[in-house]
């Protein structure tokens, strides 16, 4: 533009970078490059080759993870996702095994809170205030209308396998597994469609150690608590 009352621009301004040319990589050297790129969440504890897993219960869709397992496993999963910035909320019958982690966790804060089977309030979760509802309602969970939404997972606890683990597990999108029985081994093996291998494990697993199973994917994770974790909750077990 020229002329009376014109502005000139003369080029960019700002702070320049470094000039240097770009970044190259041989075709044939594709193969080894790898980005740590991988969803955000909460640990669960490590595969076996000593990798973090993860479990994103912050979702914009409901998301229904189901553990077949011990209150120590459910409970540290709990204590991680608060740390996380979850809204955690506790449906349970027997409040005094959870007295003590909601009054530990959030620092003060309360970040942790528990409620009566099936006296749970409207939670209100937002992408700025997620919940993650943990159901540990005993063997027979009464349905209600604590349910996945967005923004709002839920983690529901059986002890063991029970007339309504069939209907749960058919459920969930996330089904976690931990020391059972050889006949329950047997029947879950055919619900989630385990291998022989598999259902042959689960009765032997030790403790801490939880087979978590996503449609067709299939990952033995090991959870170790952390020394606060395990100031609070004592070691990994199955039995409570």
């Amino acid at each position: 533009m020229t002329g009376r009352g014109a502005v000139r621009v003369k080029g960019p301004r700002g702070l320049l970078g470094p000039r240097h040319a770009g970044h190259t990589l041989p075709a044939a050297d594709l193969g080894a490059l790898s980005l740590p790129v991988g969803d955000d969440g909460v640990v669960i504890g490590e595969d076996t080759e000593g990798r973090p897993q993860l479990v994103g219960f912050h979702r914009s869709t409901p998301y229904d993870v189901l553990l077949i397992g011990g209150l120590w496993t459910a409970q540290v999963l709990a204590l991680r996702a608060a740390a996380t910035g979850s809204r955690v909320v506790v449906e349970t019958g027997r409040p005094q095994a959870w007295v003590g982690l909601a009054q530990a966790a959030g620092a003060g804060l309360e970040c942790v809170t528990l409620h009566d089977v099936g006296r749970v309030p409207p939670l209100g979760a937002t992408v700025g205030s997620p919940v993650v509802v943990v159901r540990d309602c005993g063997m027979r969970p009464p349905r209600g209308r604590v349910v996945s939404s967005p923004w709002q997972s839920v983690l529901t606890l059986l002890p063991y396998l029970s007339p309504v683990a069939p209907r749960l597990m058919r459920a969930a999108t996330l089904v976690g597994v931990q020391r059972i029985s050889p006949q329950e081994a047997r029947q879950t093996g055919r619900i989630l469609n385990l291998t022989r291998t598999e259902v042959e494990a689960l009765p032997t697993l030790g403790e801490g150690v939880t087979l978590w199973c996503s449609g067709g994917e299939r990952n033995w994770v090991m959870t170790n608590a952390t020394d606060a974790e395990a100031g609070l909750l004592g070691t990994a077990r199955r039995m409570d």
